[in-house]
Order: C-alpha cells, then sequence, then structure tokens
C-alpha cells in the first residue's frame, strides 16, 4: 500500500485561476485525474508531480509532501499572531 502524498494543488490552481481542465490538458491528463489528487484519492507518479511543478513554476515540495501541509496562514503570519 503507497503512503498518502498531501498536497497544496487546488490552492494552487486556485489562486493562478487555472481549472482542472486546463492543468490537465498541459500535464497530459485526464481532468478528473486532477480532482483525485486534489482530494488524496489518487497519489501521482512522479513524473506527473514534476510536470504540475514545472506547470506553476514551483517547486515539486511546495505542491507535494508525505507530511500534512501547515495552513498557509499560519507559515506566513505565524501561528499565534
Amino acid at each position: 500500500m503507497s503512503e498518502q502524498v498531501y498536497n497544496r494543488l487546488a490552492v494552487v490552481r486556485a489562486e493562478r485561476k487555472v481549472s482542472r481542465q486546463e492543468l490537465a490538458e498541459a500535464v497530459g491528463v485526464h481532468y478528473q485525474t486532477i480532482g483525485y489528487i486534489e482530494r488524496g484519492q489518487y497519489n501521482p507518479s512522479l513524473d506527473l508531480a514534476l510536470k504540475m511543478a514545472r506547470f506553476f513554476g514551483l517547486p515539486v515540495g511546495a505542491l507535494f509532501s508525505l507530511e500534512p501541509f501547515q495552513p498557509l496562514t499560519d507559515e506566513v503570519y505565524g501561528r499565534n499572531q
């Protein structure tokens, strides 16, 4: 059984105003695959994760992690502010 891969894909997509369909076409998958990944129902292959990171111009670690991500507000503003 594979390990859970956490992601910020939906957040980044929304921030960049990119639809699932647009991302899917850019990386060569079906748009439903993007939804499965965002919901944690499917772990992307390494090459797919790298393609998505390249599409957004981000390091793969900014999109995917083996540990749950902290809320962005905690990272930006600090936990107790």
